[in-house]
């Protein structure tokens, strides 16, 4: 199934388990939080990780994300009463109602094509208020994560809250020009199951020209969660702070 860690319920609480709060969620939150009580949008909020801890902080937190099943795990979680929860894309976003925008883990490249890119950044321009941030992570296509997506390198076993545990690894099917296609293979006692999916890997050069289309200015890219320049350090990521114009 395609993209089933966020349509599976059994596969969105492995998610939840592989992805605890880590430093990509301090620099979110360390980003939203240059301006104290401000209205974000959690575009892809996914179960709600960062989209609580903003809440937790003071912000007015609106999350949006298509799949349900992530939806149901966050509403499920401690303070999600704080957050407003919408399941949709880019189609349910109101005009001029946020004043930062953020895509976490990586969100950016599941827009794959161009269309869908454009289109998302479109809607998000219009989300935000004049002045307003966007705020997101794409990895670096220079620094060829995907070749790491191995199952020797991404082999690992996950203790479960219930108990159980399940093996969890990554597989890359196909490379071809920007785009990523992998597998995830998740080796439950009872069976196994498989999600697949494709990322688009853009250029700093790609991401700068769709976000000027889109009526966005590029105030600064790092290359890593310690406010690196990009293509310095070892976490290999674009992280995009950019103002609606």
């Amino acid at each position: 199934m395609r993209n089933a860690e966020f349509t599976d319920p059994r596969l969105v609480a492995v998610y939840d388990v592989e992805c605890p709060w880590g430093r990509d969620d301090d620099f979110f939150l360390s980003m939203v939080g240059e301006t104290p009580g401000v209205r974000v949008l959690d575009f892809g909020c996914g179960t709600g990780r960062l989209a609580l801890g903003l809440a937790a902080a003071g912000h007015v937190v609106t999350g949006v994300d298509p799949a349900r099943a992530c939806l149901d795990a966050a509403r499920a979680k401690p303070g999600a009463e704080r957050v407003t929860w919408i399941e949709g894309g880019a189609e349910v976003l109101p005009v001029h109602a946020y004043d930062v925008a953020v895509m976490t883990s990586h969100v950016a490249q599941f827009l794959v094509t161009d269309g869908e890119w454009a289109g998302a950044l479109g809607a998000l321009r219009r989300a935000l208020v004049d002045g307003g941030r966007l705020v997101f992570d794409s990895r670096d296509p220079a620094d060829r994560r995907w070749e790491r997506w191995n199952p020797v390198e991404s082999r690992r076993r996950l203790r479960l809250p219930d108990g159980g545990e399940v093996e969890v690894w990554t597989d890359v099917t196909a490379v071809e020009g920007g785009l990523v296609h992998f597998s995830r293979h998740y080796r439950f006692p009872d069976r196994e199951l498989r999600s697949d999916a494709v990322l688009r890997f853009r250029t700093e050069e790609e991401l700068r020209g769709s976000l000027a289309a889109a009526g966005f200015r590029v105030q600064r890219i790092h290359g890593g969660w310690d406010g690196e320049p990009v293509g310095a350090g070892a976490d290999g990521e674009f992280l995009v702070v950019a103002v609606a114009v």
